[in-house]
């Protein structure tokens, strides 16, 4: 203890300097805009590179079991194609009604590979960071998708690296349909688990069934219709008891994505400045 005393009393005035420049810090940092702004770029670009790195050594310690799982996945891959075909033609549905991104036309649409190197899934807001940012022609409200569904939309780059507003945040709203209807709601996470989410706002007099597809429905510029979302697993009345609350299985399973795929529509930022326009238009 006489230790520490007489060594912060010989260092009490280098002490205080470095308290008083960690204070500016915060404060040039938290109340202007402008520095605020490039400080979290340069943070999120060395928190990628250090998020690339880690990921970069765990993946190779295991391969072994990245192989046996991709082997795994396959299998259950090849079991649901059976299995929803059957039920597509249970329904009368054409397969086409569900579009997966080999599918995607051309001439409209353009996708990006990226590897996730970090994510959460037990926040109220819950993110994911991929390897890839602007110079790679990522840009933000992109959609994100995986093998099995839909993953998320870009929320910000850098140049390498973009972090994705995941299903599984609060912030996450998307327009779905079940296949064979027209009927649409915005699909919303609640926060209780990473397995599902919820379908509101279903009108009263759309027909339904559980284990129906839901898939994008195609009326944003983010996602084109018919990428797969889950299947319905429940389904209730919502709060006001005007619509339906369906309880969706989610297909992505977020506790296992690695690889994914930017999806861009060509001319999607024109759309999205003419809604905006039509919004502070409209207020």
């Amino acid at each position: 203890m006489r230790n520490l005393l007489n060594f912060l009393i010989k260092y009490n005035y280098w002490l205080l300097f470095l308290a008083l420049e960690a204070l500016s810090f915060i404060l040039l940092f938290h109340y202007n805009q402008y520095q605020e702004s490039y400080f979290f770029n340069s943070a999120n670009a060395v928190t990628g590179k250090i998020y690339e790195v880690s990921g970069g050594i765990a993946s190779y310690f295991h391969l072994k079991s990245v192989n046996k799982d991709l082997l795994d996945r396959n299998m259950e891959l090849e079991t649901k194609i059976q299995n929803l075909e059957k039920t597509l033609k249970a329904h009368q549905v054409d397969s086409l009604e569900l579009l997966s991104i080999e599918r995607l036309p051309q001439g409209s649409y353009m996708l990006y590979k990226a590897n996730v190197i970090n994510n959460s899934l037990n926040l109220t807001d819950n993110y994911i960071t991929i390897d890839k940012g602007w110079a790679a022609g990522i840009r933000p409200d992109m959609g994100v998708v995986d093998a099995n569904g839909v993953v998320g939309i870009v929320y910000e780059t850098t140049r390498n690296y973009a972090t994705v507003i995941s299903l599984l945040n609060s912030r996450s709203n998307i327009s779905c349909k079940i296949v064979g209807s027209n009927y649409f709601g915005t699909l919303r996470w609640d926060h209780s688990d990473s397995q599902h989410a919820y379908l509101e706002d279903l009108p009263r007099h759309a027909q339904f069934n559980l284990g129906d597809t839901v898939v994008t429905s195609g009326y944003s510029s983010v996602f084109p219709a018919g990428i797969m979302v889950g299947t319905v697993d429940d389904m209730g009345d919502s709060n006001n008891g005007l619509s339906y609350l369906l309880k969706i299985k989610l297909a992505t399973d977020f506790g296992r994505i690695s690889d994914v795929r930017v999806i861009a529509r060509k001319g999607y930022q024109q759309q999205k400045a003419l809604e905006q326009k039509s919004i502070i238009t409209n207020e």
